[in-house]
């Protein structure tokens, strides 16, 4: 039975896929978030020390990815992200100065690997085999299983598995980063371009969903923690509240889109995950210089990925289980001298700011795979037949990214739809 109203508690970016997809189609939404703001893990806001506007994390988007499109077209939004002119990734190796473009061409069959100044310095075409290893990865092998010694894995897959993954690739399931690659690089350099956001992360993403959420009619309340479910009947009844319960009426479902630990303390019985991985993004008060790349992968530094952004210079550190309880300081110390080679600035460390995301998304590895559900866990589970569950930890087929928690909103509306 297609639900009267939907319920929807978590307004990050698989809670506005989800309600935006039923707001879409006819659907009335209520959507509850604990915090003072949308866009979870995906968001802008001002920092005072900075003097700049900052998205809370850095998060590269790509032509390829369909979901990502399908809700910025669904939301008025597609103009809200740049593309660059062509697929081009630069790198720079801090242990031996060298710098490249890798520049996949935009056809399928991937010719660009014949050509040394388009690929990674110190690799071969035959190199790039592995990442056919990878795309037919199946079961639980592990991404360093995969990975021969050599240029290409120093200095391109383990970048991108650390990356797509935020898991080390001695203990991330292979098949994750293999779907990335085939939905990116195997489906040619098309699918490979980045899309930056004109203004901020939540001008992109979360600022235009609400405003379509508006004018559909939704019910939208922040600072709203939902504390407990009702349950009766083999449905939920009630969303409980510090201020009160909500009831659900008899053709009302809910949907929970909030991070696993949350899901798990609500659903009793619930498999999620329950192993994580940290980010640390460290933000300096810098400018790059006119005409300076958007971004720079670095390889053999304590900075990975470092993304120019008006205002600042944001460095993200993935896998960062190692870091989170370093001093904030010296954090900053440590990734400055590599920003600065980076974009080549001769300033002292400039004012900086240092989040540490301890729980940033799940540790992508066999074990915790097997415990992601489905949008339709809390009827197969726990016999509950109007709720849904949405998120980047849900199964979605890929790792913990924009496109894997939109992807999640969407079943999970659809799942509701009847559509499944």
């Amino acid at each position: 039975m297609t639900p009267r109203r939907v319920h929807i508690v978590g307004a990050g970016l698989a809670g506005l896929s989800a309600a935006t997809t039923l707001a879409a189609s006819g659907i009335d939404v209520s959507l509850h978030e604990a915090g003072p703001a949308a866009g979870g893990r995906c968001r802008s806001y001002f920092d005072r020390a900075l003097d700049c506007r900052v998205d809370n994390g850095n998060h590269l988007i790509l032509s390829g990815n369909r979901a990502v499109a399908e809700y910025l077209a669904r939301i008025g939004a597609t103009d809200m992200l740049a593309p660059l002119d062509a697929p081009r990734f630069p790198f720079l190796d801090l242990a031996t100065g060298e710098s490249w473009v890798l520049r996949p061409n935009r056809g399928r069959l991937p010719w660009w690997v014949l050509c040394p100044s388009r690929r990674v310095p110190g690799t071969r075409a035959r190199d790039y085999l592995a990442l056919d290893r990878l795309r037919r990865a199946r079961g639980e092998t592990l991404v360093a299983d995969l990975l021969p010694e050599g240029a290409l894995t120093r200095r391109l897959v383990e970048p991108l598995a650390i990356a797509a993954l935020n898991t080390p690739p001695g203990e991330a399931l292979a098949r994750l980063l293999g779907a990335v690659v085939n939905e990116t690089l195997a489906a040619g350099g098309a699918t490979c371009i980045p899309l930056l956001p004109r203004a901020g992360l939540s001008e992109a993403l979360v600022d235009p969903a609400l405003a379509f959420l508006a004018a559909h009619g939704a019910e939208i309340a922040f600072s709203r923690r939902v504390t407990a479910l009702a349950r009766e009947a083999g449905r939920v009844t009630a969303l409980a509240t510090p201020a009160g319960p909500i009831p659900l009426g008899a053709e009302d479902a809910a949907l929970l889109a909030v991070p696993p630990w949350i899901a798990a303390d609500l659903l009793p019985g619930l498999t999620a995950p329950d192993a994580f991985q940290a980010i640390v993004n460290v933000h300096f008060r810098a400018e790059a210089a006119p005409g300076a790349p958007p971004f720079i992968g670095l390889v053999g530094g304590s900075a990975e990925w470092v993304f120019a952004k008006p205002g600042h210079l944001s460095v993200t550190i993935s896998a960062a289980n190692r870091l989170v309880e370093r001093d904030a300081e010296d954090l900053a110390a440590a990734t400055w001298p590599d920003v600065r080679r980076a974009f080549r600035l001769a300033d002292p460390m400039p004012p900086w700011r240092v989040v540490k995301e301890r729980r940033a998304t799940f540790a992508a590895t066999p074990a915790q795979e097997r415990r992601r559900p489905g949008p339709d866990a809390p009827r197969t589970q726990l016999g509950l037949a109007n709720l849904a569950l949405a998120g980047d930890w849900t199964d979605t087929g890929l790792p913990a990214t924009i496109e894997g928690a939109i992807r999640s909103g969407r079943a999970a509306a659809r799942h509701l739809l009847g559509h499944a």
